[in-house]
């Protein structure tokens, strides 16, 4: 079931490529159209066009995806392609959590109900057939109760309260993954930064002046790093965040659906 998640992502990922690339190929076809329009600009204009004149075409704005591919190329292709792998590698991970934690929740007062309607039909072998068919941690909870019914109301609490940390565990699984790249990110901007300044100082030592255009060239790809790990951080920390929050509101329906199933149990037992 995790590679299944996991190829979802990777497909959700692919397809979003797909897209990107598709604009890329309409934004590489738009030119064509843009002659005509120089010449009308060169009878009108006498002064020589600006490089940004030229990149724009007949006056559009630059698109999106382009923008982002100028200043990915511009910063560096080394820090910023491990800062977008850091990007994919979390957002890989998120969507499988999430997707994980989506196919967990269950309507815990509709499976007790239907677990105590099988303890006064059919006994302790048809509640447990009742959980066998529920996906989610709490009927896997409930279902390791049933399974030490015979020992008694206290060994099937003991057991709930165990299996209930195995079941927090695996949803709490690859969050420091994610966090991992939470503090990597930013971190391999900064270290962009630091070169580039190496770099802008290494450049104005070999001019012998310190020239705008040097200075300038180098700050801008140290900014451009930082810049980019410091979205790629905060991108995976909504996701984080969002995945915390799931895994407390399941948390909260488990606890509680524990409670009112060892009540069951018990009224069962009596």
């Amino acid at each position: 079931m995790k590679k299944f998640f996991m190829f979802l992502a990777v497909a959700g990922l692919m397809t979003l490529s797909a897209n990107l690339a598709y604009a890329q190929e309409e934004g590489a076809a738009a030119p064509d159209a843009a002659p005509a329009e120089e010449v009308v600009a060169e009878d009108q204009a006498a002064a020589e066009p600006s490089p940004q004149d030229l990149f724009a075409g007949s006056g559009e704005e630059v698109p999106l995806h382009q923008a982002l591919k100028t200043k990915f190329i511009e910063g560096g292709a080394g820090f910023m392609s491990l800062v977008l792998i850091c990007l994919i590698l979390g957002l890989a991970l998120s969507i499988e959590r999430i997707l994980y934690l989506l196919f967990s929740r269950t309507n815990t007062q509709k499976l007790l109900a239907k677990v105590e309607k099988a303890l006064e039909e059919g006994g302790v072998e048809k509640a447990k057939e009742v959980c066998r068919n529920t996906r989610g941690p709490v009927a896997s909870i409930f279902y390791q109760g049933l399974l030490r019914m015979d020992q008694g109301v206290d060994v099937v609490e003991k057991t709930i309260v165990s299996y209930g940390s195995v079941q927090m565990s695996l949803m709490e699984k690859g969050l420091s993954w994610i966090s991992l790249f939470i503090a990597l990110a930013p971190s391999l901007g900064f270290l962009g930064t630091v070169i580039g300044m190496i770099a802008a100082f290494d450049a104005i030592q070999a001019a012998g002046d310190i020239s705008p255009n040097v200075v300038a060239g180098g700050m801008k790809i140290a900014l451009i790093t930082t810049v980019g790990g410091l979205i790629v951080a905060m991108i995976l920390q909504v996701f984080y965040n969002y995945i915390l929050n799931k895994i407390d509101t399941i948390t909260i329906d488990m606890e509680d659906a524990s409670i009112r199933f060892v009540d069951t149990l018990t009224k069962y037992n009596k």
